[in-house]
């Protein structure tokens, strides 16, 4: 029995060290607690041998990537012996953020992989220095032998695959990614078109420079990422251009790594304003609607509800213009319902991009005629008994009119980007969730506050004179406002249909108007309105003609336009001219009175006509991805939109929403540059 339990125990002796493996176990210094490492180690590979490096980090404790960022080490291993260089295989780190400092590491517990070429080794050895942070920074050596002649573990092939697994991947996650430099200001643009939810970047060192935290903006597919740069000492930034550039981006649980050369700078736009700049800004963007032509006729037919009743009262207009600014608060939350789903569906969001949908424009037009109609009193207009609302017309009593005459307004405004407007809304598009919808109902308020105003001070609408004779000529002429709107909205179709079905459809509308007339008021009475429409048209297409040599010339555009892309903008700048870019539609009011205003005036048309300049335009009247990107890339979700860019603001300058010409050749002047 003695002999049989000897002859066991020499088996196991004789065993134990056949199935360990080359690992040097936990290893722990006295002079820091707050660490432990382990190595491992396999040469059953022919071509190399495998080394893991695992580390575990108390609470609070954190080591280094391989670039540390503004501070810190990487871990280094100084092998024993004549061993050629080793390869480091680095899983994405994460950022840490600390007294304005920004480094990159991991915290917990990281396992790095190690390859080095397959050598006759019986032992392998070194030692692991390992900076730990935490309060205070502590650096370590850990010194350790690993035993070759011993074959790996079971657990090693499976920990040493999990640790690759962690490593970035060279491409799978951009579609696209460019690199530019621009006054201390390092510049990434990344394309996904799966769309971006949590992206980080993490770079590596470049020499003589040092690289700070980045800011990430998202602009639905577009990623654009500014990073502070100093030179090591803080101060003035090197230039970074034609510099190779090596970093990590991760989204979504995956990461890619990259290398490319930082070039000129990237066309993005202008620094986001501080919020509560961006919420005043939204106010008085709303506000400013009420002065926009397309709301004009709804202001109109607002006054028309207030001078038609009989009995008016301070309750009775105070809860008819409240419920008007419900309806303009409401519709803009819905506004923002519909770009919440956009963005969700990764869509591409935009201001006014409802009027590219020939659906919806000849909604508006039905629903404006019908108003223009009511107006003329060809009929009442009223919504299914089923919804036992109507909308307002002079018979009206209820409140439900004046809630849908808000919405109307608010339908209506949105092909107008004022100044303050834009900025704000191409904020809220490219903010958080939260911060659209409080975006969008700033603006709603903002546009309520004429409407909040007079329900505030009843007296004001209550001075109006009382119902007379006078207001069938009111009637009319708000009759012809809304008209007006109709035929302006009809035009839109004319890119969606073409010109002749516009006008067959414009020539049936009139007829419809005319039969509804006879009916109503008598064949007599439409002769005659028919006779005075037609003398008035002849008329003002007779002084049209005798005025046309006046005012025909300054109103004629001579400017040679070229197809608006980055690729012209950047061949412009290589060849050292200026470009100045304009995004318009057909359905954007502003655009038009920054024709007539600002580009049609001799002045601008011979700057821009200048050997120098190239003038690019973007026609945005029907949904086009490339002006959408255009436009995202700059921070912009609305026409009208200018730039120009030149020797002298490779970056480009973003003019206002209203051009002001004074501004624009300014602007375009110091395009220029300083000349040589």
């Amino acid at each position: 029995m003695f002999m049989l339990i000897r002859s066991f125990v020499l088996l196991l002796l004789f065993w134990l060290p056949v199935v360990q493996a080359a690992d040097s176990g936990w290893l722990q210094n006295p002079q820091n607690n707050h660490a432990k490492v382990r190595l491992r180690a396999d040469t059953s590979h022919t071509d190399q041998t495998r080394v893991l490096l695992d580390v575990e980090l108390q609470k609070g404790w954190k080591t280094y990537w391989r670039s540390p960022g503004e501070g810190g080490i990487a871990p280094e291993i100084q092998w024993q012996g004549n061993l050629p260089p080793a390869k480091w295989f680095w899983p994405t780190p994460q950022r840490f953020d600390v007294s304005g400092s920004s480094t990159q590491g991991y915290h917990d517990r990281v396992s790095l992989p190690i390859t080095l070429p397959a050598q006759s080794l019986s032992q392998l050895a070194g030692t692991l220095t390992l900076s730990t942070c935490s309060n205070v920074c502590i650096l370590t050596d850990y010194p350790f032998s690993l035993d070759l002649s011993q074959p790996k573990e079971a657990q090693f092939e499976h920990d040493f695959a999990q640790a690759i697994g962690q490593v970035p991947i060279s491409s799978g996650l951009t579609d696209s990614l460019q690199a530019g430099y621009h006054q201390g200001e390092l510049q990434i643009h990344a394309e996904r078109n799966a769309g971006w939810k949590t992206p980080e970047l993490f770079f590596d060192a470049l020499s003589g420079a040092s690289l700070g935290k980045p800011a990430v903006t998202i602009h639905g597919t577009q990623l654009e990422v500014r990073v502070p740069v100093t030179d090591e000492w803080g101060e003035a930034a090197p230039d970074l251009r034609n510099k190779a550039l090596s970093l990590v981006i991760t989204d979504g649980g995956l990461a890619q790594q990259s290398t490319l050369t930082v070039g000129a700078p990237l066309p993005f736009s202008a620094s986001a304003p501080p919020l509560w700049q961006v919420v005043l800004m939204a106010v008085l963007g709303g506000f400013i609607l009420n002065l926009m032509p397309c709301v004009l006729p709804v202001l109109g037919m607002k006054l028309s509800t207030i001078v038609t009743v009989e009995q008016r009262n301070r309750r009775q207009v105070r809860l008819q213009f409240l419920a008007s600014t419900f309806g303009i608060i409401v519709s803009f939350m819905a506004l923002a319902l519909f770009m919440t789903v956009l963005r969700l569906s990764n869509h591409a969001l935009g201001w006014g991009i409802q009027f590219q949908s020939p659906w919806f424009i000849s909604f508006m037009v039905v629903v404006t005629l019908l108003f223009s109609a009511n107006l003329f009193g060809l009929f009442y207009l009223r919504l299914p008994s089923s919804l036992n609302t109507r909308l307002a017309t002079h018979e009206g009593k209820g409140l439900s009119g004046h809630f849908w005459q808000g919405a109307f307004a608010t339908l209506l405004a949105t092909p107008c980007s004022a100044p303050f407007l834009g900025t704000a809304v191409a904020f809220a598009l490219a903010a958080s969730l939260p911060m659209l919808w409080a975006i969008f109902i700033a603006l709603g308020i903002g546009m309520s506050l004429p409407w909040l105003l007079i329900a505030a001070r009843p007296s004001l609408a209550l001075r109006l004179p009382r119902p007379g004779r006078w207001m069938n000529a009111l009637r009319i002429v708000l009759g012809l406002l809304m008209l007006a709107s109709c035929f302006w909205l009809l035009s839109l179709l004319t890119h969606h249909i073409g010109t002749i079905k516009t006008l067959i459809v414009a020539a049936a509308i009139l007829l419809l108007l005319l039969l509804a007339m006879v009916k109503r008021c008598g064949a007599k009475t439409a002769s005659l309105v028919t006779a005075v429409s037609l003398l008035v048209a002849g008329a003002l297409f007779f002084l049209h003609s005798l005025t046309n040599s006046l005012w025909h010339p300054s109103l004629q555009d001579n400017i040679p336009w070229q197809p608006l892309s980055e690729h012209a903008i950047q061949q412009a700048l290589a060849e050292n001219k200026r470009v100045f870019v304009d995004v318009t539609a057909d359905w954007c009011v502003t655009c038009k009175a920054n024709k007539l205003n600002v580009l049609m005036r001799d002045d601008v048309q011979k700057a821009l006509r200048a050997d120098d300049v190239v003038a690019l335009r973007g026609d945005w009247s029907r949904p086009s991805p490339e002006i959408t990107t255009f436009l995202q890339r700059r921070g912009s979700v609305a026409v009208p939109f200018n730039q120009i860019y030149g020797p002298g603001t490779p970056n480009g300058t973003a003019l206002s929403p209203l051009l002001n010409r004074e501004t624009l050749l300014k602007t375009l002047n110091e395009a220029k540059g300083i000349e040589k």
